[in-house]
């Protein structure tokens, strides 16, 4: 979870001390100070694959 914007993101990598997050569905990469990431909660992931799961059926995935 990226504290700064409290957008959830997967961690991809590393860009120097920055780390690389993307959407859990995909999308655009940002960064973000390994200081401003803390780990999702059961909720906050929960949310999200819900997210997932309404987007997939609006489009027939």
């Amino acid at each position: 979870m990226d504290t700064r914007t409290e957008r959830l993101g997967q961690v991809m990598g590393h860009e120097g001390p920055r780390l690389q997050l993307r959407p859990p569905a995909g999308g655009r990469e940002w960064e973000v100070e390994p200081a401003g990431v803390r780990a999702a909660t059961e909720v906050e992931l929960m949310i999200a694959k819900v997210r997932q799961a309404n987007a997939a059926s609006r489009w027939g995935k």
